[in-house]
């Protein structure tokens, strides 16, 4: 949304933190209706397979391409007078809005996987989750470690990956700027 020098902005950490609610808790949802069905494997095998893949994806999910977050972060310029630093809640509300058939495809999966393996896809999926959460916190505390809190354009985030091909760079301004708190948790109102 560049018109005449402004960007708007969205800030990395909530970008990183929009999906891992959704996921956490269909994965949860789908791997609790799971066990209702014995499945070929059983419920003991499907619920020790799904904690090992929730442990596995929600590390895969919290490593994978930090990296590249750092290497953005290090050569972040400085945001814009005129930039427009999009809310926490509309950031939230376009990633659930963008992703919304993949949540929907993750839960259904979650529960047709429980036929063979009970609940082994949903907490996979719920991994997946805790470890977008996992990322996020880190992400803050290299906020928090810098000073100043990370930005990506909008155009260049598209449907969720602030750290995708198509970004250039990020943005950075002050810890107080914007309306989440470093690592994207909504801001606690002060007394």
């Amino acid at each position: 949304m560049a018109r005449g020098g402004q960007q708007s902005l969205a800030r990395v950490a909530v970008v990183v933190r929009a999906g891992a609610v959704p996921l956490f808790w269909l994965g949860v949802l789908s791997a609790a209706i799971g066990l209702l069905v014995p499945g070929f494997t059983g419920r003991r095998v499907g619920v020790l397979a799904g904690a090992a893949l929730f442990l596995v994806c929600a590390a895969v999910v919290a490593l994978v391409r930090r990296r590249r977050y750092r290497a953005w972060a290090d050569r972040a310029s400085r945001a814009g007078k005129f930039d427009f630093l999009q809310d926490r809640a509309v950031t939230l509300r376009n990633w659930r809005k963008a992703h919304r058939w993949w949540l929907v495809v993750a839960f259904v999966l979650g529960i047709a996987c429980s036929i063979a393996v009970p609940a082994a896809f949903g907490m996979a999926v719920a991994g997946a989750g805790a470890g977008l959460w996992l990322k996020a916190v880190w992400i803050g505390r290299e906020e928090r470690g810098a000073g100043t809190v990370y930005w990506v354009r909008t155009d260049w985030a598209g449907t969720g990956r602030p750290a995708g091909k198509q970004v250039k760079g990020y943005r950075t301004t002050g810890v107080a700027a914007g309306d989440a708190a470093p690592g994207g948790a909504r801001r606690r109102a002060s007394r």
